[in-house]
């Protein structure tokens, strides 16, 4: 019988072996996806209006995928619906913030809706699964405090189910790791990882987590030795922090799923990063910003500490909010407690102007790069900016730093080019002026009063005499420059990692 391969996008199928008119919706974004019904003629006329027809709409939909029985046309459809509330219920209560993960056996579906949500044959899960326990290669990472610390619940109610639908079982074709410590994941791939890496065996991550999670990832495959026969582990993104500065960027935030969809259809691309290196008294705040510890030395820096990104290194405004921000309490609050602690860094409670970062601040613009040398071997050219004192300063991978805050929107997916947003100090006012502009499509960048351009490097020379304000931000982890320290920024051009999405 087979897929119904009609130009039309109705037809006549089952749906859990009950007859059925399918009709699918593909080309208006508006109203795509899914409308069955039992019984009742479903046509273009009245396929919209039809109270009595259920309707699946496509930011909804996981995956289509073949039915583990004789019949070649016959699917599961997963997709997600949002939880309903209770009546009675507290509107706040995170237990029903997640969606629910549903299933619909389908036979005869239309082939325009087989064809958009069939899953990739170079998805994250799709090579990786093992016989035994021994041979497994498909990790799961649960990142137990991140964001609203809603991943563990997810893993249970969603991912676990959405794995069983493509034949992988726990611990026998994937192991799971819940995160005990700051260290948890990087233990793991220095543990199992990377050595099977470096055996040439490929493996994938699924990360329940935000930034954080894929930062501790790309710093242990980038200092630990990787040898010729070294096969880029790929990760997975289920966005659980609490900026998903990556997965907004990578559009994994367009739908509906948490990622589940881009879990299952994505394809695999290289992870562009770059690599911050520091001056030798640069320390790593941990716990809250309560502790210290070592970075580590990059011997082909000279030893230099160094801290390896995929996202974004700043120091100014946006550093102090995320290092300000880093407690339990203001935690609480999601990606709302960056607007908040931005409020009492522009607005002192002691009446004063916000604080004007001072260092010196230069940029290696592409002309003047490696890459553009002379063939006599000229050396770098940076360019310094002409002042002192500085409010905003920062580079970046990515376009979104949160969900509609576009920091960079000449940023495209994966494209791998540096970016420097910065601007000089201005009355608390205008700055909330300015970076409100970001929320409407980047507008920001538009204004005088703010540098944007394609970089190569991003040099800074801290001069400040209090530590707080020589604080910078790699993708969350907060470094702390001692006096008359220094950052460079520059792009990585070894591939170590692939992330799984659908943008590119």
């Amino acid at each position: 019988m087979g897929v119904a391969r009609s130009t039309s996008t109705r037809c006549e199928g089952k749906v859990d072996g009950r007859p059925a008119t399918f009709y699918y919706h593909r080309d208006e974004e508006e109203d795509r996806g899914l409308r069955y019904a039992f019984g009742i003629d479903l046509g273009p006329d009245n396929f919209t209006t039809r109270e009595d027809a259920d309707y699946i709409p496509a930011q909804n939909i996981i995956a289509v995928l073949p039915a583990q029985t004789a019949l070649h046309d016959d699917y599961v459809v997963l997709f997600v619906e949002e939880h309903r509330t209770p009546s009675g219920a507290d509107e706040e209560d995170s237990t029903y913030a997640l969606p629910v993960v549903r299933s619909m056996a389908a036979t005869s579906l239309p082939s325009g809706l087989v064809e958009d949500f069939a899953p990739s044959a170079l998805s994250c899960w799709s090579t990786c699964s093992g016989d035994s326990s021994e041979d497994i290669s498909l990790h799961v990472i649960v990142s137990s405090g991140s964001g609203a610390r809603l991943a563990e619940r997810f893993y249970v109610s969603a991912v676990k189910q959405v794995l069983g639908h493509v034949g992988l079982q726990q611990d026998t074709q994937y192991m799971v790791h819940y995160t005990q410590s700051e260290s948890t994941i990087t233990d793991l791939v220095y543990s199992t990882i990377l050595p099977k890496a470096n055996e040439g065996v490929s493996q994938a991550i699924i990360l329940l987590s935000g930034d954080g999670g894929v930062v501790d990832v790309v710093n242990a495959l980038m200092s630990g030795t990787r040898s010729e026969r070294y096969v880029k582990p790929n990760i997975a993104i289920l966005p659980f922090g609490t900026g998903n500065a990556l997965a907004h960027s990578l559009k994994i935030t367009t739908d509906k799923t948490m990622g589940l969809s881009t879990m299952l259809r994505g394809h695999r691309h290289n992870l562009p990063i770059f690599q911050a290196t520091f001056s030798p008294g640069a320390r790593l705040l941990v716990n809250q910003g309560r502790d210290e510890q070592d970075l580590h030395r990059d011997q082909a820096q000279g030893g230099a500490p160094t801290v390896f990104g995929a996202v974004v290194c700043s120091w100014g405004l946006h550093a102090g909010l995320v290092a300000d921000s880093d407690t339990a309490e203001y935690r609480k609050f999601g990606a709302e407690r960056f607007q908040m602690a931005a409020k009492e860094a522009l607005f002192p409670t002691d009446g004063s102007t916000p604080h004007a970062y001072k260092g010196t601040v230069s940029i290696l613009r592409r002309n003047s790069s490696r890459g553009a040398q002379s063939q006599d071997g000229a050396a770098e050219e940076w360019h310094g900016l002409e002042r002192s004192e500085h409010a905003y300063v920062l580079a970046t991978l990515v376009s979104d730093l949160e969900k509609g805050f576009t920091v960079s929107p000449a940023s495209e997916p994966l494209d791998g080019k540096l970016r420097l947003v910065q601007f000089a100090p201005q009355e608390g006012d205008e700055v909330m002026r300015i970076m409100g502009l970001a929320y409407q499509g980047g507008k920001h960048v538009e204004e005088d009063a703010v540098g944007y351009e394609e970089i190569e490097g991003l040099r800074i020379r801290f001069e400040e005499e209090d530590a707080r304000w020589s604080r910078v931000c790699v993708d969350g982890k907060i470094v702390r420059v001692e006096r008359d320290g220094w950052v460079v920024v520059r792009k990585v051009v070894e591939e170590v990692v692939d992330v799984v999405c659908m943008a590119v």
